[in-house]
């Protein structure tokens, strides 16, 4: 059984100026499978982030089935995680309060709640700024905070809504590296949506291909780089094929 199936969906949305409905994205279908990291890759505007809010039950469907573990999503869960361009952490609470706020979800008693909260905060790199509030954060380590909140909340799927978009280069390169490592270990489902080819490749073990709006799938690519994604070399043979399938897959 799949962890998260789409089958034939479409969405629309409806806009005031001028009045008119916008088919977004549909009829699309596609699955992922246990422990699966899949990338969204497309043009501006045609519904990757739509599919992530369907994905989260932030959206309804206007047709088809959407399924986590073989059940139609009906609406927000703490099992299915999603994690914003921007970090959106609470600006009152410091890190340790913000990652704590996740695991509220889950019945734990205070003791081990605050375990979890320290574990997570080691895994994401944030050892010694536990008590810092976001403003004094960099954008790569508010958006590792924001990570290990929605980690907290014990989610079976991870989506992701090109989380390091708003960061530099170097910041952006150095983050992809340190999310490979930290989803290898745990063996979480991820669903990314990124402008960034090589990113998709890096971090992907396939890549999805969308039109542009309404956004249908055009393409899937297996990825077939080593598992362990750090082990991925940016610069080699294999890796500069895939981008460049990808990228004409785009461009035609």
């Amino acid at each position: 059984m799949p962890k998260l199936s789409l089958e034939n969906v479409r969405h629309s949305f409806s806009v005031d100026t001028p009045p008119k409905t916008v088919h977004a994205v549909g009829p699309i279908s596609f699955a992922l499978e246990e422990g699966e990291f899949v990338a969204i890759v497309g043009p501006s505007g045609c519904g990757k982030s739509t599919l992530l809010r369907l994905a989260a039950g932030l959206l309804e469907a206007d047709e088809g089935a959407i399924r986590f573990t073989g059940e139609r999503i009906d609406g927000p869960s703490p099992r299915r995680g999603m994690v914003f361009q921007q970090p959106a952490l609470f600006p009152w609470l410091d890190v340790t309060g913000n990652v704590a706020f996740g695991s509220r979800f889950r019945s734990l008693g205070p003791a081990a709640s605050r375990d979890l909260t320290s574990n997570l905060i080691t895994a994401v790199g944030l050892d010694g700024f536990e008590h810092f509030y976001p403003t004094a954060l960099s954008g790569g380590m508010q958006q590792r905070a924001a990570l290990a909140r929605t980690l907290a909340g014990g989610p079976e799927l991870l989506l992701l809504d090109e989380p390091f978009g708003a960061l530099d280069q170097q910041t952006r390169a150095q983050m992809q590296a340190w999310l490979a490592g930290l989803l290898g270990d745990r063996g979480i489902t991820a669903l990314l949506v990124t402008h960034d080819i090589e990113e998709a490749v890096f971090l992907a073990d396939r890549v999805l291909v969308m039109s542009g709006r309404p956004g249908r799938l055009r393409a899937a690519f297996d990825i077939g780089l080593p598992a362990d994604r750090r082990q991925r070399v940016r610069t080699g043979p294999e890796f500069v094929a895939r981008k460049a399938e990808i990228l004409a897959a785009l461009e035609s």
